[in-house]
C-alpha cells in the first residue's frame, strides 16, 4: 500500500523502481529492491499502473488514470512530459485505416532536448 501511495502523491508521476525504493527507505520502511519490482510488476498485471521503458534502457512507471496521453523525454535530462493531441491521435487513426487497420492500443514518445534555462543537465 506504501508504494500504491507513493505513486499517487509524489510530484513526478513517471518513478523507477528504484526511485519508489529510495522514497520508501527516506519514510524508514523496511523493504528490498526485488519487493519493490515484485509489487509494482503486480501492479501493472493488476492494470493500476502503466510500464514506460523510455530511451535509457530502465522502465518508469505511472498510475494508470485511464486516460490515453502521449510523452515528450528530455534526452538530456530525463525530463518527462505528457501531452493529448487530437489531431495526432486523428493522424494515427486514419494511418492505421489507410493500412487496413484498427488501433488497439498505441504509444507515442517523442525524443527532444528541453529548454528549461535552469536545467542541470543543459548542454552549455
Amino acid at each position: 500500500m506504501k508504494i500504491l501511495e507513493i505513486l499517487e502523491t509524489n510530484e513526478t508521476r513517471h518513478m523507477s523502481a528504484e526511485d519508489v525504493y529510495k522514497m520508501l527507505l527516506e519514510g524508514q520502511e523496511d523493504i528490498g529492491l526485488a519487493t519493490v519490482y515484485r509489487v509494482l510488476t503486480q501492479f501493472e498485471a493488476a492494470g493500476l499502473v502503466e510500464r514506460h521503458h523510455f530511451e535509457g534502457g530502465h522502465s518508469v512507471f505511472e498510475l494508470n488514470e485511464g486516460h490515453h496521453h502521449d510523452h515528450i523525454v528530455c534526452v538530456q535530462c530525463g525530463k518527462v512530459s505528457e501531452f493529448v493531441d487530437q489531431t495526432i491521435e486523428k493522424c494515427q487513426e486514419q494511418v492505421a485505416s489507410k493500412a487496413g487497420f484498427r488501433i488497439r492500443d498505441h504509444s507515442l514518445i517523442i525524443y527532444g532536448e528541453c529548454t528549461d534555462k535552469n536545467c542541470p543537465e543543459l548542454k552549455k
